[in-house]
């Protein structure tokens, strides 16, 4: 488990600590974790080194961070604080729990002490984000909220339910959460407006969708353009046409006949936009969604990161945390929705079917970004020796430095080489401790898996 760890960089649900000097650091660090979505603490280990130092009195140091914990933070929590031993060294594991906060640190008090973790940060939380752990604790989301404003285009509402044979009761309409009680009236709810209104980029300014092609691999010089602000059903099919009409088919050659096959897989991009709709930070100022087209690539990006509690390994093993229980709902009812959190899962099995380079997904600060390459891209060729120590981690999990030169057949120097080349690109990950270690252990960085 603990090399597990050690192979990934510091992120989202993970911090390496030297030591607990700097307790008020690893206490915000907690509070972070909680309100986002929980995660690891490793004591005694250096941070961009990887290198394993210890600590040196771990049962005084456990009981000192347990007390800390207890004293500075609420509301309270326990975290579970384990003394972990590595070749004669001890560390400090704190795992931290996601809590449904929101969290504070009691010295700067409800409003000024909550803490939420962007990538391997922790950031104070402004209003919006805080009042958005408030929603979460009362398990409702901001789509769900009543709108003293807009009105829904009932025709075009009824129309779309129409398409798939379905006729809704306005009790089911209000079941599905279109409609919101305001104080014994029913109101259209912010899910509603965004998914049946022609007002909805009145109400939120920044729901805009916003597409554009681009020459060559930045965005500097834009080929076409197009601001979508239709109703949410019909802005899937219009994102979809203009993609379609900046890409190109590529023919191939089959034993009969030629083939002519898009750049992109269909069913692959409307999973990512059908994703981006339903997973956007609607009420998040001065951002909107992004479809961006390239020579080689789609890239979809949406304002929020992953909801409150989720993690991309948890997003790509298939667990669903939806962030618009209204639009998720009625996008299900429409059949543009499948099944539950296996929708980055079915993209990434549709690129594999088809031999497209792995898509990449990314939690960038308060966005998220999915990267679809085109059918011309190919995968990243391994070196011979290089696919040898993949194929061996991918099945044994580690290696030292006499089993690569085994494996490889070369001298014990020669392949202390190769493998810090290899560490120094970012294939594998070092675990040592000290700097000149002959028995550090080298384990596959995530990613880079068979």
């Amino acid at each position: 488990m603990l090399e597990e760890f050690l192979s990934k960089h510091e992120g989202k649900t993970l911090e390496f600590k030297e030591n607990t000097n700097n307790l008020k650091g690893i206490l915000k660090s907690i509070v972070a974790f909680a309100n986002t979505a929980g995660g690891t603490i490793l004591v005694g280990v250096k941070n961009h080194s990887k290198e394993i130092i210890g600590v040196s009195n771990p049962l005084l140091e456990e009981e000192k961070l347990a007390n800390a914990i207890s004293d500075s933070i609420a509301p309270l929590m326990i975290p579970a604080i384990e003394v972990t031993s590595y070749r004669n060294k001890e560390l400090l594991g704190v795992q931290v729990p996601h809590l449904a906060g929101p969290c504070f640190f009691k010295r700067e008090g409800e409003e000024n002490g909550v803490y939420v973790r962007f990538g391997s940060t922790n950031r104070k939380a402004d209003r919006e984000t805080i009042k958005a752990l408030r929603l979460f604790a009362s398990n409702k989301s901001f789509d769900e909220l009543p709108s003293i404003k807009g009105l829904i285009n009932e025709e075009y509402m009824k129309k779309m339910f129409k398409n798939i044979n379905k006729s809704p009761t306005k009790k089911q309409y209000q079941m599905l959460g279109i409609y919101s009680d305001h104080f014994g009236k029913m109101m259209p709810s912010i899910g509603g407006l965004l998914l049946f209104s022609n007002e909805r980029v009145d109400i939120l300014p920044d729901s805009i969708v916003r597409c554009g092609y681009f020459q060559g691999d930045s965005k500097e010089k834009m080929i076409d353009q197009l601001d979508i602000v239709s109703p949410l059903p019909s802005t899937i099919e219009e994102i979809i046409a203009f993609i379609e009409k900046n890409t190109r088919k590529e023919a191939f050659i089959g034993k009969i006949r030629r083939l002519d096959l898009p750049q992109y897989p269909p069913e692959a991009v409307r999973e990512l936009v059908v994703n981006a709709l339903v997973h956007a930070d609607y009420p998040l100022r001065g951002t909107h969604i992004q479809i961006a087209l390239f020579p080689n690539r789609i890239e979809i990006t949406n304002p929020g990161g992953l909801p409150f509690g989720q993690t991309m390994e948890k997003a790509l093993s298939g667990y669903s945390r939806l962030r618009n229980h209204v639009i998720g709902r009625v996008f299900r009812e429409l059949q543009y929705i499948e099944q539950w959190g296996s929708g980055l899962q079915r993209i990434q099995g549709i690129c594999k079917k088809i031999g497209l380079k792995s898509p990449v997904f990314q939690e960038q600060d308060n966005h998220f970004r999915a990267t679809l390459y085109s059918l011309k891209e190919t995968k990243t060729l391994h070196s011979k020796y290089e696919q040898q120590l993949i194929n061996y981690l991918s099945k044994r999990g580690t290696i030292q430095t006499k089993r690569a030169a085994k494996l490889w057949k070369l001298s014990d120097r020669a392949a202390r080489m190769r493998l810090s080349k290899m560490a120094q690109i970012g294939m594998i990950i070092r675990i040592s401790t000290a700097e000149k270690d002959p028995l550090a252990v080298y384990v596959l960085r995530k990613g880079h898996e068979v």
